[in-house]
């Protein structure tokens, strides 16, 4: 699981530096990150989906509260545990 949350690290770290919405939906600006997850770790495109929603779920969480979501995760339902 630590890989998968290195994973999800890396491409939280590339939507803060795009400066990009967290609630981003428009499926175009999206594409980059969905590349990005497909190209960097071989993932499939459900996959890498599922990665960058987590990613952006990640800087949501990281945002709102103190606690790291990728140790408490498993809190909110989240894949990251």
């Amino acid at each position: 699981m630590n890989n998968y949350n290195n994973q999800i690290e890396k491409i939280a770290d590339a939507i803060s530096h795009d400066k990009i919405s967290l609630d981003e939906q428009d499926q175009s600006k999206l594409k980059k990150y969905y590349d990005m997850a497909k190209n960097q770790f071989s993932l499939k495109d459900e996959s890498a989906m599922q990665l960058v929603n987590e990613a952006f779920l990640y800087l949501k969480l990281k945002g709102s509260d103190s606690i790291d979501p990728l140790q408490h995760g498993d809190q909110f339902g989240a894949g990251f545990s």
